[in-house]
């Protein structure tokens, strides 16, 4: 499994249901990375995307504890035990966990690879992805040139988890 997300210089990727930032090649790059795979987010993640409506030309799977949670076009699964067995069937390559902070804490330590687009700016935040700078399971291993978009220096960031945990629960 794969983790995709973009973070400021605190590693904030939220505030109060929004994204921090909206640049344009951020977007290309994450529909480029996860059209045609699985997506996998949490009940609020999904009710932030435009109309509320699922990723289109992706497989949307939201992990939530919400037991009367219904959206057209979606898996909704209510236990990481369930999530892992579902995941059994996908080349763990064509999955990328797409937050919100919640599901990407949970989720992080079975990702093999964290797709991080940094923003060389802080930013009001109250949701935070954790400092895999900080954690000695994960290494960077890829660092594209330092970008812009408008006043914003961004980059984008490839990190490899040295040992994550047994990905998916056979049936």
């Amino acid at each position: 499994m794969n983790a995709i997300v973009a973070v400021d210089s605190r590693w904030g990727i939220g505030y109060k249901g929004r994204l921090l930032f909206s640049i344009p090649e951020d977007m290309r790059n994450f529909k480029r990375m996860t059209l045609g795979r699985a997506v996998v987010m949490g009940r609020k993640t999904l009710l932030s995307l435009p109309g509320g409506r699922p990723l289109p030309e992706r497989e949307n799977i939201v992990l939530t504890h919400s037991s009367d949670f219904k959206a057209e076009k979606v898996s909704v699964i209510h236990s990481t035990a369930e999530l892992l067995r579902k995941l059994s069937a996908y080349n763990p390559g064509n999955v990328f966990c797409i937050g919100g902070a919640e599901i990407y804490r949970l989720l992080l330590p079975y990702c093999n690879t964290a797709y991080i687009t940094k923003v060389f700016r802080e930013k009001p935040a109250d949701c935070f992805f954790p400092d895999l700078d900080a954690d000695t399971a994960w290494k960077s291993d890829l660092r594209s040139d330092i970008m812009t978009s408008g006043d914003l220096e961004f980059q984008f960031c490839r990190y490899v988890n040295k040992k994550p945990l047994k990905q998916y629960i056979s049936h």
